[in-house]
């Protein structure tokens, strides 16, 4: 029963989806006045780019026989789907998120942008830092951000996102697709690229 689970919480909370969970959070909490027909066109065309796009590349890849699994459990295979995937986020960055009009969602998407950058240069040196940990660490501290530039209360919510994280680096590791080095590495390549930022947008 536990080993079920904690391997659901790896497809729960997939590192494809944090992107699109830091726009919907931003959307949710922002007290600045945005159409709703741009909320959804965002949140449409993310939706396509982060998730629909990424997963039609796997197949690919996987047809292809670049990539093995989902889990991609060699350094080897991650460097196609990671360079592919920065690729993605440096278009969104072009044609989806203008600083002018979102420059919160901008730097966060460029905060991903460098954690995956990262991460592929990792991959390139063989080593394996968690995406898992990479995207809900990003999140986490793209949510504190915004509580603080907005100045409202989630400290529920950041509770609950300490507990995730918490179930997530379990899981990976119950799972034995990474380890502890592995996951700690991952956490600071997520967090970091955020914290800097900040200084051009809290």
């Amino acid at each position: 029963m536990i080993h079920y689970l904690l391997k659901s919480i790896s497809y729960i909370f997939h590192p494809l989806l944090m992107p699109l969970l830091g726009v919907i959070f931003y959307f949710s909490k922002t007290p600045r006045f945005i159409p709703e027909p741009v909320m959804k066109a965002k949140v449409f065309s993310i939706t396509i780019l982060t998730i629909i796009l990424p997963i039609l590349l796997y197949f690919l890849l996987k047809t292809i026989k670049k990539v093995d699994s989902l889990e991609l459990k060699t350094s080897k295979e991650r460097i196609i789907p990671l360079t592919l995937s920065a690729l993605i986020i440096f278009l969104i960055l072009k044609r989806v998120l203008s600083y002018d009009e979102i420059p919160e969602l901008y730097y966060f998407y460029l905060g991903i942008l460098f954690s995956s950058l990262t991460c592929l240069v990792l991959a390139i040196l063989k080593f394996r830092a968690s995406i898992h940990m990479i995207g809900s660490a990003g999140f986490f501290m793209f949510a504190v951000a915004l509580s603080i530039h907005f100045k409202i209360n989630i400290n529920g919510t950041i509770a609950l996102m300490c507990i995730v994280m918490g179930g997530i680096a379990t899981s990976r590791l119950h799972l034995k697709a990474h380890n502890n080095t592995e996951l700690l590495i991952g956490f600071f390549v997520g967090l970091v690229p955020q914290i800097v930022l900040l200084n051009y947008w809290l």
